[in-house]
């Protein structure tokens, strides 16, 4: 088996690409921020880097961050090199190529220094984890009116899907890019808001407002969208059952216990 670099390796995604690929047997390094052995700011780089992917045969880039991203990525690329690495894997947003908003610039940039790297890469871009879709509508569910931007729809995906999709790809040759991966339904925003604020327990009035802009206009025109790709299983509604019960168990155990 090989030997495995996990960036971002104890994040939403990253934690549950780490139990893939140990439960396949391969042997892996989990890099973040502050886990030891392995604590590396990537955008600082330097020696700590150096000697995580020392004798390491794939990377999966899953580390990501609002600000830094591409200077990350070189510094990664660059201690990958010097290191032979022979693969590297890299996790992206499906519309980083359609819609110009910031982080997706971002990422599109990341995407392109993989590409040029020298090393063998994959590439796969997915649509947004339910987890991310529920952070932000909680959010903004925050004030008493839960604001939406009018006409977007989305096609959030199940992260552990995503994770075995990754693990498999770390565990294979180089592919290049590789087809993209959706969730199983295209949902008007508004839709969601309602799934999420039901299974929560909220009650909020929901009011969509036209925004403006490049960007909303990108999202607005389903740039963010992979319906030919909807190859993900699990809905919304199920993310959301399994993550409010458990938190409605938890609440009364809690209770019980005092």
């Amino acid at each position: 088996m090989t030997t495995i670099l996990v960036t971002g390796g104890t994040g939403t995604l990253g934690r549950l690409v780490v139990e893939r690929l140990r439960a396949d047997g391969h042997e892996v390094r989990v890099l973040s921020r502050h886990t030891q052995p392995y604590a590396v700011d990537l955008r600082e780089g330097g020696g700590a880097l150096d000697a995580a992917v020392a004798g390491v045969d794939t990377i999966v880039h899953c580390a990501s961050s609002p600000k830094g991203d591409e200077r990350a990525a070189a510094n990664l690329i660059s201690a990958a090199r010097g290191a032979g690495v022979r693969h590297l894997v890299y996790i992206s947003i499906v519309g980083v190529d359609r819609v110009p908003f910031r982080y997706y610039k971002s990422k599109l940039a990341v995407e392109r220094l993989v590409e040029e790297s020298g090393l063998g890469w994959t590439l796969l871009r997915t649509t947004q984890f339910h987890d991310l879709l529920v952070m932000m509508l909680q959010g903004l569910s925050k004030l008493p009116v839960l604001f939406l931007p009018a006409g977007v729809r989305d096609q959030p995906v199940e992260v552990a899907e995503v994770a075995d999709r990754l693990a498999g790809l770390a565990a294979g040759a180089p592919a290049g890019r590789v087809e993209d991966m959706g969730g199983p339904e295209v949902r008007t925003f508004e839709s969601l808001a309602r799934a999420y604020l039901k299974a929560a327990g909220r009650r909020r009035a929901v009011v969509n407002v036209p925004l403006w802009g490049a960007a909303y206009r990108g999202f607005r025109s389903g740039g963010h969208l992979t319906q030919q790709r909807a190859v993900g299983t699990g809905t919304f509604e199920e993310y959301l059952a399994r993550r409010y019960e458990g938190e409605q168990a938890r609440a009364g155990s809690g209770r019980s216990r005092a």
